[in-house]
């Protein structure tokens, strides 16, 4: 699939990187996460990892350029975008249906180095980009993001969205007080209780999380990873393949019926045959989503999203706004469906002219249906058929629908598209059912959609262009270069003398240096590691290096330090032998 023109509805959520406002700190633990992930991951991950990692751009030592990625990616049809964090499960599955991986700036800090809840660029550049260089795994990833960006999620989906993001927001800062922490945790807790029902959106969304995020490929026996969650976090990509964590044969039925936590390891993982199955089960699942099924209950789901979606009546008009309510007959069927505020109309993804969500600011209404003695579609009545039924532009108009629904007025014009009547325009409208008024005009016109049933509902706009609007972000104030810390400095510093050039003696005033300021960070555990793999690697200054493992050694009796410090310690020892 080639990649498409990255739309303005989508340009609005991109951001500048900004490279130059990394910290040494900020590369020095994308280095750390990377180094470990590579050695690991480059006998256990698919096939793919290891040469994705050069192909789409990504570099062992130092956070990369997404300019960089985007150009790397381009001839596996994907490209690459920054964003500021996280953004609408909509418009996130939107980019990827375009060929684009969206990317958060932000990297996760030093105390959360085995894994963050918050998008960051290690898990979304690292994670994502590499098997996007298998050309199935490529199409299914743009597949789902065609099927995803068109899932209805409902209102209290959405409100819970906010809160996690809310909460990982919170959680990464690092800044935020007890009390602020306590009330993100009890706002998400709220909102999650108070979703009743699991929406395609949900579903969706499950699947793609023990898919792309979490996936496993192979046998559940002997399974390689390809999930970005897996190929980015160093605790969970050892553990994954433990027996701590249970290997299912991926199972679509399964699969959606299964949540997740975002903010804990995953006690249970899918382990796929191949990416083809995994693109036969997102289609599979398409075929039971409100934008193939259509009808009265992907109205429902519309109504219960309380956001926009885009209702497609069988004649073609797409109708984009918020469904609020439905009249119902006595089986219950959708016989006239209201949006409240903005709603645009469109035939083939592009607003009609006139039909803009500027001219239907408060809302639009309409019935659904065919015609009482009518053995034709109305979408399908010629001029012939208007005259034979007495509807002339400019007379009075009589219209009784099968369901009791009755419009009447002056019907002032005809709408075609595609050769199928999509809308007619009436003057003075009365709309009534079982003798109550639903609704009338007493100026202007009365759009009145035409179309026998609801062929598709789906989450968003049928022409985003028009109603998201194509704004894109003011351009940001050039970035002022920040005065590192004493602390970020001393990362500088060491970061120097694997970068430059040095001689021993300049090695050796350097690592003196930083090591006499670095008693100032008694806790800093990471650049006592740095600056041990520098030394193992030259045979300079045995003391001070005993010193720094003196230091290290009491460090690790702290059980979170201590993995990390001897993952770190084994990889030099890794390195040297090697």
């Amino acid at each position: 699939m080639k990649q498409r023109p990255l739309p303005a509805h989508l340009r609005k959520f991109v951001v500048e990187q900004h490279h130059e406002k990394y910290s040494p700190i900020n590369h020095a633990v994308w280095r750390y996460v990377m180094r470990q992930n590579h050695n690991f991951l480059k006998d256990v991950a698919h096939e793919a990892y290891t040469d994705g990692l050069v192909s789409s751009g990504i570099k062992i030592d130092s956070i990369p350029k997404v300019d960089d990625m985007n150009e790397s990616l381009k001839p596996f049809g994907w490209g690459a975008v920054t964003i500021d964090g996280f953004i609408p499960a909509v418009m996130f599955f939107d980019f990827q249906a375009h060929g684009y991986l969206p990317i958060a700036t932000d990297i996760r800090k030093l105390e959360n180095i085995d894994y963050t809840p918050a998008p960051d660029i290690i898990h979304e550049a690292a994670g994502h980009a590499p098997i996007l260089s298998d050309p199935t795994f490529a199409q299914f990833v743009k597949l789902f993001g065609e099927i995803g960006s068109k899932a209805l999620a409902t209102k209290e989906e959405h409100e819970l969205f906010d809160a996690i993001r809310s909460l990982s927001a919170i959680l990464e800062d690092g800044s935020a007080s007890e009390e602020e922490i306590e009330a993100a945790r009890s706002n998400f807790k709220e909102k999650q209780e108070a979703v009743n029902e699991i929406s395609e959106a949900e579903q969706i969304s499950r699947l793609y999380w023990w898919t792309v995020e979490f996936g496993m490929i192979g046998t559940v026996e002997k399974p390689k990873l390809y999930g970005a969650g897996l190929l980015s976090s160093i605790g969970e990509s050892v553990t994954s393949l433990s027996d701590e964590v249970m290997k299912l044969p991926f199972d679509l039925e399964t699969a959606i019926n299964t949540g997740f936590d975002i903010t804990t390891q995953q006690p249970q993982l899918f382990v796929c045959e191949s990416f083809e199955q995994l693109i036969e089960a997102v289609e599979q699942f398409s075929e039971t989503m409100a934008f193939k099924v259509g009808g009265t209950e992907s109205l429902d789901k519309a109504v219960r999203s309380a956001n926009t979606a885009t209702s497609v009546f069988s004649s073609g008009l797409q109708v984009t706004g918020t469904v609020t309510e439905l009249i119902k007959d006595t089986d219950g069927k959708a016989i006239l469906m209201k949006t409240e505020g903005p709603t645009a109309l469109s035939v083939n993804d592009e607003v009609l002219e006139g039909h803009g969500k500027d001219s239907h600011v408060e809302g639009f209404s309409s019935p659904i249906g065919d015609l009482t003695g009518s053995e034709k579609a109305l979408e399908d009545w010629t001029d012939e058929d208007f005259v034979a039924n007495g509807l002339e532009v400019g007379e009075p108009l009589r219209l009784e629908f099968d369901s009791g629904v009755v419009v009447q007025g002056t019907l002032d014009h005809v709408v075609r598209k595609n050769d199928k009547v999509i809308m007619l325009g009436i003057e003075g409208a009365k709309v009534t059912h079982e003798g109550i008024v639903l609704f009338e005009t007493d100026e202007g016109i009365f759009d009145m959609a035409v179309g026998s049933r609801i062929t598709s509902v789906f989450a968003g706009a049928a022409d985003s262009e028009h109603f998201f609007g194509g704004d894109v972000r003011d351009e940001e104030d050039p970035v002022e270069p920040r005065e590192h810390s004493p602390l970020e400095k001393l990362y500088g510093k060491i970061r120097s003398l694997r970068e430059e050039e040095k001689t021993p003696q300049e090695v050796i005033e350097t690592i003196n240096l930083v090591v006499t300021e670095l008693e100032d960070f008694p806790e800093d555990w990471l650049l006592r590691l740095e600056i041990v793999e520098i030394l193992t690697q030259k045979p300079l200054l045995p003391t001070t290096k005993n010193k720094l493992m003196t230091d290290l050694e009491e460090m690790k009796k702290q059980p979170k330090l201590n993995k990390w410090i001897n993952n770190g310690l084994h990889l030099i020892k890794v390195r040297k032998s090697a």
